[in-house]
């Protein structure tokens, strides 16, 4: 028998509301029931499909907080972050310094995307970004799809520009700013995007002596460390204007400032008070020493390690050290998360990227393509910090810096790639820290 059902209709004499009852039979019930079932699904179906698309295409708010007991963390929509990142420069075997990853048709990321994932990545640092934003949002919408990676966005600040940029000049700025601002407006709705990093050592210019630059006033100061301090103060004033000028129009993302150790943090401190977090560049060998409680009297802000590792050839026994790469690595990493938020340490880490990906077989020749087909074993230059291999002239070997190794024996459109100790210790050690 149907069910019993009512209703409401008017008595055409009387125009009087009159109720109805009756009853239903089964095929009318299956017909209503069907019906209802259809609506429903195709709703649940397109409410699905809306929340779906929305997770993809919402930028969540990313930020950096100070905890009641000082330490900092990294925040994506209120929940913490730690950085487990690699330094991601995928140059193929033959090529050089002049690749282009954006336009890369063999799409290298998307093999390498799957060996991170599984390692526990979850951000990628691209060194610079690509003028084709078209090109560069597919890069890092793919990443962070199929993979959950995120991109951290990096611009040289003209470093590496022939001739090096002379910061003091207003011109060199202004070109400079407007390269930065389209990057930000280019990117900075795609939902893959972690943070802006400004600059990569670019402090040398007046730390040390790579692509310096100066003016008539400030060769005049006797000193040369009050020119230092002078230079300094022009380079961290125009950084901290670019980072409030980016604040202007995103608000979703914090700033970075690319720096080479601590030589200058104090002016840093005192200038770049709209910067978010120092991105720390350091090869002192197992230990990165003081450098936490020196940023955190000196600058009084977290710090991201955007380049830290181990190269894994050694220079004196000229052979392949996967061990001894990967102790340095493992003891480097325990450093970055003891001095986390919680950790025995300063609390001012936000974790960090390892310095690289993949080998690099261009560096050590690098203006000699003929030689870009070969993983050279001589060594560029000398850190004592990395005391395995010190007794060799030189034992910093460019192009062995890769926790993957490349091949291309046996390979189809990219070389075949080759996880190496320190790969595996690093996913050890990242796939508890979730």
């Amino acid at each position: 028998m149907g069910k019993k059902y009512f209703f409401v209709s008017k008595n055409p004499v009387t125009k009087k509301s009159v109720k109805k009852g009756g009853t239903m039979n089964k095929k009318m019930t299956a017909i209503i029931a069907a019906a209802i079932l259809v609506t429903l699904g195709f709703g649940i179906a397109i409410g699905q499909h809306v929340c779906r698309i929305n997770y993809k295409k919402k930028v969540h708010k990313i930020s950096v907080a100070e905890l009641d007991n000082g330490d900092h963390q990294l925040l994506i929509a209120g929940k913490p972050y730690f950085i487990k990142g690699v330094c991601y420069i995928p140059t193929p075997i033959g090529k050089g310094y002049d690749y282009d990853l954006w336009s890369d048709t063999t799409k290298p990321w998307l093999v390498d995307g799957k060996l991170m994932k599984d390692m526990g990545v979850n951000t990628v640092r691209f060194y610079f970004h690509s003028k084709n934003a078209e090109l560069g949002r597919e890069v890092i919408k793919e990443f962070y799809e199929k993979f959950g990676i995120r991109s951290a966005l990096g611009h040289y600040l003209n470093f590496w520009d022939y001739p090096p940029p002379n910061y003091a000049l207003p011109e060199v700025r202004a070109r400079i700013r407007q390269g930065v601002i389209k990057m930000v407006n280019d990117y900075k709705d795609e939902p893959g995007i972690l943070c802006w990093i400004l600059g990569n050592e670019n402090n040398y210019s007046f730390d040390r002596n790579v692509n310096a630059w100066t003016t008539d006033e400030i060769d005049l100061i006797e000193d040369p460390q009050e020119q230092r301090n002078a230079k300094a103060r022009i380079y961290y004033k125009f950084v901290n204007d670019l980072a409030k000028e980016i604040k202007s129009i995103d608000s979703n993302h914090p700033v970075v400032i690319g720096n080479g150790e601590l030589a200058s943090i104090e002016i840093a401190g005192e200038l770049c008070t709209d910067v978010d977090i120092l991105g720390g560049i350091i090869y002192t060998g197992k230990t990165f020493g003081s450098f936490w409680k020196r940023l955190k009297r000196n600058f009084g802000k977290p710090a991201v390690m955007i380049e830290f590792g181990c190269d894994r050839y050694n220079a004196f026994t000229q052979k392949e050290d996967e061990d001894y790469q990967a102790l340095f690595i493992k003891t480097q990493w325990q450093e970055i998360e003891k001095n986390s938020a919680g950790g025995t340490g300063e609390g001012n880490s936000l974790g960090g990227f390892v310095f690289e990906w993949n080998d690099e077989w261009w560096k050590y020749n690098e203006q000699y393509p003929g030689d870009w087909k070969v993983q050279n074993v001589e060594a560029s230059w000398s850190n004592g910090s990395y005391y395995f291999d010190a007794k060799a002239d030189s034992n910093m070997n460019e192009e062995w810096w890769g926790i993957v190794g490349l091949t291309n024996e046996g390979a189809g459109d990219i070389e075949r790639r080759i996880p190496k100790k320190s790969y595996y210790i690093l996913k050890d050690l990242w796939k508890k820290r979730r």
